[in-house]
């Protein structure tokens, strides 16, 4: 072995974690307790303001503890039936995550839609759909704001805040950003009967280097009237998927047992063939079957219900 081979050979392999620590990347559990509960008190107060102010009623939020690990373990632990947006906010992050439970965002969708709080039970966890990952963007740059005022100390950058998805969806990133040391800060929100939590990932060491302040009233809230419109707005625009269904004529087992590629089956109706269309399972309107040109299409002739209805089938 060779001088140089010998005197790699003994030099000390540093512990990571005590390497993290004096790097700046790792941060003691008291310090990074006291950072999250800071930040989870000024969500607390400022973001129902947001929500009354923006939408016209009420939500109680409270800090409801924090967790420390590694970014991506942290959100991977949390489970399924959630919304995530990846985030970042010039001159403080450059990486965080907001993730909220489904129930929270399908009980604001529903109240948006002119359903009364105390009347909605609590839905049940699920895959969010597109309408609502819509609307979870939404609530998450409302979150994001709020986060804004509170750490950037003057900085004049807005969050940009990623597409909203759901979390069975994320994949991991390969630039490494998983490994990072990371807390995670527990909300705890409530609309009416729903109790339900969101969630925001940040990087310890961005947390190690923020000053937490309260912001003003002012920087927190904007007018009721343009988020409700935006809100209303972004539903409206959502594009959903409609399905056609054509009644074919009633056949026996055993011919529908033997049938073969090229074999005809009748339609139902004789004369104008009738077609229900609808999304998400949900009925939406009687039409007809017919053609225009080289395309097949449909001729609405009435509905299942009144616009209102039909936005709440819809995004159901």
């Amino acid at each position: 072995m060779s001088g140089n081979d010998m005197t790699a050979s003994k030099k000390p392999k540093h512990d990571p974690i005590v390497l993290a620590r004096l790097t700046g990347q790792l941060g003691d559990r008291e310090t990074i307790s006291k950072r999250c509960a800071a930040l989870g008190d000024v969500i607390a107060e400022f973001l129902p303001d947001v929500f009354a102010s923006e939408l016209g009623f009420e939500i109680a939020v409270s800090y409801a503890g924090y967790e420390v690990g590694r970014y991506g373990q942290l959100i991977s632990g949390l489970g399924g039936a959630m919304a995530l947006a990846d985030c970042e906010l010039r001159n403080w992050s450059d990486q965080y995550a907001v993730v909220c439970d489904s129930p929270f965002i399908v009980t604001l969708v529903e109240n948006m839609l002119g359903a009364v709080s105390d009347s909605i039970e609590e839905p049940e966890p699920r895959p969010l759909s597109r309408i609502e990952l819509d609307v979870a963007a939404m609530v998450f740059d409302r979150i994001s704001g709020v986060l804004k005022t509170a750490v950037s100390d003057g900085n004049g950058y807005e969050p940009v805040v990623g597409l909203a998805y759901n979390v069975e969806g994320r994949k991991t990133p390969e630039n490494g950003s998983e490994d990072t040391f990371a807390a995670m800060v527990e909300m705890s929100v409530g609309i009416g009967p729903v109790l339900s939590s969101f969630y925001i990932v940040i990087p310890q060491y961005v947390l190690l280097k923020s000053t937490i302040t309260a912001p003003k009233p002012a920087n927190a809230v904007k007018s009721r009237k343009d988020w409700s419109e935006q809100l209303s707005e972004q539903v409206r625009r959502s594009k959903v998927t409609l399905q056609a269904r054509i009644h074919l004529e009633r056949q026996t087992l055993d011919t529908v047992s033997r049938l073969q590629a090229g074999d005809i089956i009748p339609f139902q109706d004789a004369s104008d063939v009738r077609v229900d269309v609808t999304a998400n399972g949900n009925k939406l309107y009687i039409c007809e079957f017919g053609r225009a040109g080289a395309r097949y299409t449909v001729r609405v002739k009435d509905t299942y219900g009144s616009e209102d209805e039909l936005l709440q089938h819809i995004v159901g």
